[in-house]
Formats: C-alpha cells, structure tokens, sequence
C-alpha cells in the first residue's frame, strides 16, 4: 500500500495480489462513489487483419456477464440506477459510473465480472456488430471523422496503430467471429492490466478488502504491449477527402510532437493553449473565426502520449474557404514557430490553466480521470500538488523552443474532407 506524499488528493494505491491496481480517494461532498476501471487494452492491441476488435469486444462488456445474463446484468444496474459508461481509446477500454455508496459491493461485482468474464453471446455479438457497423456508417458521412481519421493516417502510416481507424472498417468488423473476440479478451483482459479507481464516500481499509475479495479469483498475466514505432520523418502532405454532399468542409492540420514523458511536456501545453485553445480557440480562433470571418469552429489539441503524440489544428469552414483558411493556418503556424508567444498570452494561458485545474477536480469524475491519467503516465501521486510549479516553471523561451521544433508549415500534414475538390 503506497500512501500519497502530497497534501493534496492524497489517493491511496495498492497493488492487489491479484495484480490489479486500486486507487482510491475519499471524499465527503455526497453519499455516492465513482467507479473508473480502465483495462489496458484499446484499439493498438487489435491483431493486424482484425481492426475493430477492442470496440465490438467492448459493446459485449454489459451484455452478460458472469453468472449474469445480459437481462440480469441490465437489471441489477437498473435497480441500482446505474448506468455505465464504456469508452475505448488507442490505450485502454475504460468503464465509468457512479452509483450510491450502500450499493458499492453489489455494483462493484458486476463492474468486475464484465470485465473478467463477459459472456461473448453469439446473439448479442451479431447486435453489437450492427451497432458498429452502424457507427462505422455515420463515420464514413462525417467530415469531421474522416478528416481527422486521414490526417492520423498521413501522420503514422495507415498501418501504424495510431494510423488505422481505431473502431475499424466494415470488412474488418464484418469478418470478426466471436472466436476473435474471445481470444482477445483471454489474451489482454488480465487483472494486471486494470487500474481500478474509486473516489466518493468509501472507507480506504474496508475498499481495499472488498476488491481484494472480487478479485481474488482473478488471474492471468499479459504480455507485453505491441510495438509502437515512432512515426514517420515528417514532410509537408495533403489528402483531400472529396465529399460533395456535405454541408461543410473539416480540415485538420496536423504534426507529432513529444511523448507525455517529455521534461517538455508543460512547455508544449502552455504553447498549443496560446495557439488554438486559449478563449475561443486562441490565435487561431481570433484569426480564423472573429478576424476573418471563415470558419464554423477554429483551434487546436496536443495529445502527448506513450509515443510522441500529435498536435491538430482543426477547423470547420465552407468548401469556398478552405484555401484561405489553409493559408491562415500557415500563417499562424509560421509565426508562433519564429516568434513564440507574447508574455501576456503565456501569462494568461497559466492562469487559465492553473485556474481550470482545480475545477476539473470539484467532482468525483473529474478527481478519478484525473488518477487514472496520472497512473497512465506514471506521474507519481502528488502530481497534482506538483503541477502548479511545473507550469509556473515555464518561460518564453521554452514555450519559444517548443513552437520552434513542433511547428514548421513544410512538416505538416494537411487534410480535408468535406465540399471540396483539390485544384489540378
């Protein structure tokens, strides 16, 4: 059991025999608890030819589990006014939900079989692929996915994890047999995968022995996580996604950067802020959206993460101004890559995100994504009393050096879908 050495959530970790790990943070504010189980295994862990996997594996998770039918299961969640949430991303299949703390045992229970035992029906297999299949349908329409989806693709190679379609392709999906889908479970659904985090009304002793208990049964190692190749050299690309029907065009521009690991880390946080989210979407919004009048939506996301991540410039725009709003993105591009920020914006981008941390911790949610980041990473438990001096820490000048290597107009990865045909 490893105590927090902050004087701040102070969580509590304890690596169970099983090999599950539990983080657990007491609060007071409601008689309710937050379950967050993330299992280390998302999209990146689908077999090459089986793309597609993690997702339907996932849309199984509630439908029977255990000794539960998928009926059952619905039931005792519904008696409890349970109703979970279940996300996959590249890293990990992650189910949330809140429920009350005298329901916590019974809750917990079936949390725990539906990860370590779903029952993989041949039935409701079929339904889940349909659900995908439609999600897959409602993807292809979208310009927004299918731009972003391109640009990962231009960035990673279409066959690198990050590149493929993370929910992946109808012939993909339609190909998977509930063998394929057992046999990924068996083979990444290990309780030394799970993080398992508990934050809300609940004694730390008493926690620890009820999940010790759930899991005692549990056992089971996996190996090693694929691969994952850095990407790429990087050179200037453009990928046009003509889609004639659509009422608009998305365009994303994009470059990879660091891993979360990077002493840099908080230098490219404060730079992308300043960039495309400060505000309305920072200097792009300002630039884009208010000054010139063009795009629906302007700004930009940088996610570091076990591999050097990316960092997106994304807009909506008309297919009449998708060649100015390429052009002012360069422009805002190159000049945050020559000039770096001003200190009155790296001055207001550290209050804004010193003051949207503690507000991302007001509620158990936020308190248990925030764990579950930090276990991720490996951020160590008093990263949250750290955090505020690591962005204070920053100067210009690493903000300056940061824009300098992730920014530069000819490494830049540019796709469009929507509205739009590209001009011979």
């Amino acid at each position: 059991m490893t105590p927090s050495r902050s004087q701040g959530l102070a969580p509590t970790r304890v690596v169970l025999p099983a090999g599950v790990t539990l983080l657990v943070k007491p609060t007071d504010t409601v008689p309710a608890v937050t379950i967050s189980a993330a299992m280390a295994a998302g999209s990146l862990h689908d077999p090459a030819g089986g793309e597609g996997t993690a997702q339907l594996l996932s849309t199984l998770l509630d439908r029977g589990a255990g000794a539960r039918s998928a009926d059952t299961v619905a039931d005792v969640l519904d008696e409890h006014g349970v109703s979970p949430t279940i996300a996959v991303t590249r890293h990990a299949t992650t189910v949330t939900c809140d429920c009350l703390s005298e329901d916590l045992g019974t809750v917990l229970e079936v949390i725990c079989d539906m990860l370590r035992a779903p029952s993989c029906d041949a039935d409701e297999l079929e339904l889940g692929r349909g659900r995908l299949l439609t999600t897959l349908g409602q993807d292809h329409d979208s310009p927004a996915t299918r731009s972003l989806e391109t640009a990962m693709a231009l960035l990673y190679g279409a066959e690198h994890p990050y590149g493929r379609r993370p929910r992946g392709t109808p012939d993909s999906v339609a190909a998977l047999g509930r063998d394929a889908v057992r046999a990924f479970h068996e083979r990444w659904y290990t309780p030394d995968r799970l993080t398992l985090t508990l934050v809300g009304h609940v004694d730390v002793d008493e926690t620890v022995a009820l999940v010790t208990r759930l899991t005692d049964e549990w056992s089971g190692t996996a190996p090693a996580d694929p691969d994952l190749r850095p990407p790429p050299e990087a050179r200037r690309q453009r990928q046009v996604v003509s889609m004639p029907s659509a009422a608009q065009a998305d365009i994303v521009y994009g470059f990879t950067t660091i891993p979360r690991s990077d002493p840099a880390y908080h230098a490219y946080w404060l730079m992308n802020n300043v960039l495309g989210q400060y505000g309305i979407g920072g200097r792009l919004g300002r630039s884009i959206r208010e000054r010139q009048g063009m795009a629906y939506y302007a700004g930009s996301v940088f996610e570091a993460t076990l591999i050097p991540g990316p960092l997106l410039v994304r807009a909506g725009v008309s297919g009449d101004n998708v060649d100015r709003a390429v052009a002012a993105i360069d422009a805002e591009i190159a000049l945050m890559a020559e000039e770096g920020a001003t200190e009155d914006e790296l001055a207001s981008a550290k209050r804004y995100l010193a003051g949207a941390m503690p507000r991302s911790l007001e509620t158990n949610a936020g308190i248990a994504r925030f764990l579950q980041t930090v276990e991720q990473f490996g951020l160590e438990l008093d990263y949250d009393v750290r955090l505020p001096a690591l962005v204070e820490a920053v100067t210009l000048d690493d903000v300056a050096d940061a824009a300098r290597v992730a920014l530069a107009t000819d490494r830049a990865a540019i796709a469009i879908a929507g509205p739009y045909e590209e001009t011979p």
